[in-house]
C-alpha cells in the first residue's frame, strides 16, 4: 500500500494486520498475562517498524495513517500537516497555555523535581519545537486554501527547525536558567537545585548508566536474597531504571536526529498572523 522509510520493501496495511491478530491469538493460548501481553505487543509492534526503517511504533502507525488517505480518498482533496514537537502557545488563547504534561514537557518536569540526573542528547542537534496554536493556525489557513481543490494532495511541515532552528544545548541552558530561578519544591517544603548530565553517543549513556545505576541495582539485588523485606525496594528501584532506559530507547531517534524539516509550502501563509516561528523568541 505504501513506501517505507528505508525502500526495502512496500507495506502491506492487512498483512500487519493480520499478523497482529496472529500475535495476540498466540498470546491468548499461552496464557500470558495482561501485562505480559501489553509488553510482547509493544515489542512486537516496534519489530515490525523497525523491519521498514521507522524508529518506533509512533511514526510507523503515523505513516500508515497517510497510506491510507492516500488509497482512499479518490478525489476528496487531502490535506497532511506534519508538526514537530508541539509545545504550549505562543498567544492563544495566552501565552504559555497547556493542557496535561505530554513529549518534552515531561522531561522537563522530571530535570525540575532532580529525577533526571543522566539523558542522553546531542547538543548541537536541532529541537524542533512548535507552539500548539501555530500549528491550529496552519491547519485552519491550510484547510481554507484547498476546500476546493478536486483531487488535490499537499502536505505542510509544520515546525521551527527550517525559519528559526533552536539547538538542545540552548534548551539546557534554558532549562538550568529557569529552575536556578524557580525551583520546584520537595516533599519537605524546600526548593529543589536539579543536577544533571547530558551524554551524547548512546554507547557512552550506556557506559555512564552501567557505572553509576546498574551495578548498584544488582548489588542491591544480591543484598535483597540476604534481607528479603529489602525485596519490594530492590523490585521498585529496578523496575523504574528500565522504565528510564525505555524512555531513552524512545527518545534517542528525536534527541540525536540530525534533520531540518522543509517548510516551504507554508509561505502561502506566512503573512497570517500566528503561522510564522520566526517570531518565536
Amino acid at each position: 500500500m505504501g513506501e517505507t522509510l528505508n525502500g526495502k520493501y512496500k507495506v502491506d496495511i492487512n498483512t500487519e494486520m493480520r499478523l497482529v491478530e496472529q500475535k495476540s491469538k498466540q498470546l491468548i493460548e499461552h496464557s500470558c498475562s495482561e501485562e505480559e501481553t501489553e509488553q510482547a505487543m509493544k515489542d512486537f509492534g516496534l519489530e515490525r517498524a523497525k523491519l521498514y526503517g521507522w524508529p518506533n511504533t509512533y511514526v510507523f502507525t503515523k505513516a500508515m495513517g497517510e497510506m491510507l488517505l492516500g488509497h482512499y480518498r479518490e478525489s476528496t482533496p487531502i490535506v497532511i500537516i506534519r508538526p514537530t514537537i508541539i509545545t504550549s502557545t505562543i498567544s492563544d488563547p495566552f501565552l504559555g497555555w497547556i493542557e496535561g504534561l505530554k513529549t518534552v514537557d515531561s522531561v522537563i518536569v522530571l530535570y525540575g523535581k532532580g529525577m533526571l540526573k543522566c539523558f542522553l542528547l546531542d547538543h548541537k542537534a536541532v529541537c524542533d519545537l512548535i507552539p500548539v496554536d501555530m500549528v491550529v493556525n496552519a491547519m485552519i489557513a491550510a484547510a481554507a486554501e484547498h476546500s476546493c481543490d478536486s483531487g488535490s494532495h499537499t502536505v505542510y511541515h509544520v515546525g521551527s527547525s527550517y525559519r528559526n532552528p533552536l539547538i538542545y544545548e540552548n534548551v539546557y541552558e534554558m532549562l538550568v536558567r529557569y529552575f536556578m530561578k524557580s525551583p520546584m519544591l520537595g516533599r519537605n517544603g524546600m526548593p529543589i537545585v536539579p543536577t544533571g548530565t547530558t551524554v551524547s553517543t548512546m554507547a557512552r549513556f550506556r557506559i555512564y548508566t552501567n557505572l553509576c545505576y546498574k551495578l548498584l541495582i544488582q548489588v542491591f539485588g544480591l543484598l535483597s536474597i540476604i534481607f528479603p523485606s529489602q525485596r519490594d525496594n530492590y523490585e521498585h528501584i529496578n523496575r523504574s531504571f528500565k522504565t528510564s532506559m525505555r524512555l531513552v530507547n524512545l527518545y534517542k531517534p528525536y534527541v540525536l536526529f540530525k534533520g531540518i524539516f522543509e517548510d516551504k509550502n507554508l509561505e502561502t501563509f506566512v503573512h497570517l498572523f500566528g503561522t510564522n516561528p520566526k517570531c518565536i523568541d
